[in-house]
């Protein structure tokens, strides 16, 4: 361990759309996680590394916390409160320009049992006026006994060097969890299927983003320049099917297109992609499927 290196871990909490995985990506300062502007895009926990030569910090994006209607529902948020138990600062952030609610209300009184010390971060200050900031950080104060009320716009940075300061803070002296040179742990299969299933959900609506899955069945390299991928779309319905394939096949076409220019950036290689659709009917409420398609199945 280097003298007086600090390192920790960091759990991103809040609401569907409070801008966790923006702000993780900004963090970073690559795409990790995938965004959209559909509630409940992140479904699995995914960790971000951020490495300096005094500090290493280990980054738990979680799934929005809502109330569940389905058990992969029920899964994304029991890995989300399941994570607050192994970390040593929590992230929770709040997107300023909605109006408090009951879903910021349950996660305030869950987080009111923790001993880890909870920074309260008031994100997209970008769309709200200046003048409104103070009056939202004394509304808030007043709801629990925060370690920072820090207000930052996770798209634009701002405030973002002022949060890693007080992160450092409260890290303690420790090891280096990952070598210098990583991101994330998450498995190549894992990050090129998000990629595809972002680019449905920005590029669909109603209840197919919600149904929607992706299956990488194979990743080989063919030469030294090419990688063949293979992925299968997994969805519910015929209907879906037929939304997602499109006429003629333009919508799964632009799907690929503009999945395989971010996979190529994430894997610094040409890349060959080829995709398909499948129907699993109700497979949201399969464990076996959930578990197959690469979430951690929870009860």
């Amino acid at each position: 361990m280097k003298n007086g290196f600090k390192s920790g871990f960091v759990a991103l909490i809040g609401r569907p759309n409070a801008g966790k995985s923006t702000l993780l990506n900004k963090l970073i300062g690559q795409k990790i996680a995938i965004v959209s502007d559909k509630p409940q895009t992140t479904r699995n926990r995914i960790v971000g590394v951020l490495s300096k030569p005094q500090y290493q910090i280990v980054f738990l994006d979680t799934p929005g916390v809502h109330k569940p209607h389905d058990r992969l529902g029920k899964t994304m948020v029991g890995t989300a409160m399941s994570t607050l138990s192994e970390i040593d600062v929590v992230y929770y952030l709040i997107d300023v320009s909605v109006p408090f609610g009951g879903g910021e209300s349950f996660i305030i009184e869950k987080l009111k049992n923790l001993d880890t010390p909870v920074f309260l971060l008031l994100n997209k200050i970008d769309k709200i006026k200046k003048t409104e900031i103070l009056p939202l950080i004394e509304f808030y104060r007043q709801k629990m006994n925060w370690k920072e009320v820090i207000p930052i716009s996770a798209l634009s940075g701002d405030n973002l060097e002022s949060l890693l300061e007080s992160t450092m803070l409260n890290l303690a002296e420790g090891p280096q969890y990952y070598p210098e040179d990583a991101i994330t742990d998450q498995p190549e299969r894992t990050l090129v299927a998000e990629l595809v299933r972002e680019k449905i959900l920005c590029l669909t609506r109603e209840e197919i983003p919600h149904s929607v899955a992706v299956n990488v069945e194979q990743m080989k390299q063919r030469s030294q320049n090419l990688i063949y991928i293979g992925a299968t779309i997994i969805v519910e319905r015929d209907s879906q099917k037929a939304i997602i394939i499109g006429k003629k096949g333009e919508m799964l076409k632009t799907v690929g297109s503009l999945a395989r220019k971010d996979i190529e950036t994430l894997l610094g290689n040409k890349i060959f992609l080829e995709l398909w659709v499948k129907v699993k009917t109700d497979w949201r409420n399969n464990e076996r499927s959930i578990r197959d398609y690469g979430y951690n199945y929870s009860d």
